[in-house]
């Protein structure tokens, strides 16, 4: 790709931005939220027509009119995003990207491919659950097999380890790199450092969508890659020593699915205030379930959720709903932000305002005031550093992942609650702007709040958690106080406690 130019609207995305890529190379792709490497590489995926430049492959000129197009050319793509539908189970959707003449006959053979693929990979999928069902983890494998299923041969991967444990992430990007020895030529779009120095051949280097350089990850330090990157150098927050309260929040015996195959299983915790409780564990082990009950988006089938006051009342939050716990201090950040977090298709001053309006802080909800809205979202996207935004009134649908993460994270903030729920937090967000997170967390964490931190990134559990629980099969099976065994917690998380 050489000279590629994009522009949505008054604002380019891309400038003259270029990305040379080798057949049996991992070669990834470095930069900053905003940075422009999810859109070239949309381009690459034909989700995208460029403005301006060229795409190559073996030398011969392509242009793609839709990502059915790019497939066709070899070029599959997965998503940080998925583009699954939610109805459909596993072998229906990936059958929708790899269409067969008989549908009876085209699903018993996609089923096949599927499993064919998942047990190269290494990868548990249920085929006949719809995938809205399914964890963030699961439904990532499943466009990892729709994409090779369909044929690709350049396999573009955005933020693929993002909600994998160590474990599992080694795994994929150790299959990544096999793919590629074997012939395919593998792009990954990351904000791990960790992983562009351990997998990746050649990294190339975006800001503002420019390509700053493309060189060999490890004749660099990963000092010198993230100045590269972000253009200074970042202090990650450390955890300071810090004396917490009495019990805030209290998880008694939580369960959640069919008798048969639950969910969740008499999961029970406490937290307590100027605490972060982090939970670590595989995705798809019902850390999804468990963030959307504690938020109250949906119901136990066994277990109680309560909140102590400072008074020493006792509030049972088990049957409210998200109203009912946002009334009572909770606020979320849940994992799937797109699905779960932002209306797309409306603003960003709209999404932001949208914690205040039932509060009445612009008015009565019948007449609220547009200009009190857009100054408040204007300085929460300023203090937030929430890139690529022209106007408080575009469609938050085209900020990108991170920049989205960004500004959720403000507005569940900005309720000044005594107790946060956050999931996975930092997925997608590059190095600058997880530290801007992690030092949010922190700072709650210091003023009182009780933080309940989900994630499977285990780095993000060490650094920042006063207490860790372990999730597997949907139960806690056991708990470490910080400073806590990285290998313990990761034989715990197999199921070898």
């Amino acid at each position: 790709m050489t000279g590629v130019r994009k522009s949505f609207g008054a604002f380019r995305a891309l400038d003259d931005a270029s990305l040379d890529v080798r057949w049996g190379e991992v070669h990834a792709i470095l930069g900053e939220n905003g940075a422009g490497k999810s859109t070239l590489m949309n381009v690459a995926a034909g989700l995208y027509s460029a403005d301006a430049g060229t795409l190559l492959i073996d030398g011969v000129a392509c242009v793609f009119s839709d990502p059915r197009d790019a497939i066709a050319h070899g070029v599959g793509m997965i998503h940080q995003h998925f583009k699954l539908v939610n109805r459909f189970n596993a072998v229906e959707n990936v059958m929708l990207a790899s269409p067969r003449g008989s549908y009876r006959r085209g699903l018993a053979e996609v089923g096949r491919d599927i499993k064919r693929h998942a047990d190269a990979l290494g990868f548990s999928i249920n085929l006949d659950q719809p995938v809205g069902l399914l964890s963030i983890a699961e439904q990532q494998r499943i466009e990892i097999v729709k994409a090779l299923v369909a044929g690709a041969r350049i396999l573009i991967l955005d933020e693929p380890t993002a909600v994998l444990a160590d474990d599992e992430a080694a795994k994929l990007l150790q299959t990544v790199n096999n793919l590629a020895r074997s012939g395919i030529a593998a792009v990954l779009v990351t904000h791990k450092l960790r992983d562009v120095q351990a997998f990746s051949d050649r990294v190339t280097v975006m800001r503002a969508g420019h390509t700053i350089a493309t060189l060999d990850p490890r004749a660099i330090s990963s000092d010198e890659l993230t100045t590269l990157a972000v253009g200074s150098k970042i202090v990650p927050p450390s955890r300071r020593g810090h004396t917490s309260g009495t019990d805030r929040l209290i998880v008694r015996g939580l369960s959640y699915g069919p008798q048969r195959r639950p969910r969740l299983h008499d999961v029970s915790f406490s937290v307590r205030s100027g605490e972060i409780y982090g939970i670590a564990g595989v995705g798809g082990n019902g850390q999804t379930e468990l963030t959307d009950i504690l938020g109250g988006v949906r119901k136990p089938v066994a277990g109680t959720i309560e909140l102590m006051q400072p008074s020493g009342a006792c509030v049972d939050l088990t049957s409210s709903g998200p109203r009912g716990r946002i009334d009572s201090g909770f606020a979320t950040v849940p994992a799937d932000r797109h699905g779960q977090a932002i209306a797309s298709s409306v603003s960003v001053a709209e999404n932001y305002a949208i914690a205040h309006v039932h509060k009445g802080r612009f008015g009565p909800w019948w007449f609220v005031n547009r200009a009190s809205i857009r100054d408040v979202a204007s300085s929460a996207v300023r203090e937030a550093d929430v890139q690529g935004v022209r106007s408080v009134f575009q469609r938050i649908g085209l900020l990108s992942g991170g920049n989205t993460q960004k500004l959720v994270t403000a507005r569940e903030f900005s309720r000044m609650p005594s107790t946060i729920i956050v999931h996975s937090p930092s997925r997608g967000l590059d190095v600058r702007a997880c530290a801007a997170i992690h030092h949010r967390l922190l700072a709650a964490r210091d003023n009182g709040v009780a933080v309940v931190l989900i994630s499977e990134d285990l780095d993000e559990v060490l650094s920042l958690s006063d207490r860790i629980g372990v999730m597997t099969a949907g139960k806690i099976v056991a708990e470490f106080d910080a400073p806590a065994d990285r290998q313990a917690i990761g034989r715990a998380m197999v199921g070898h406690a």
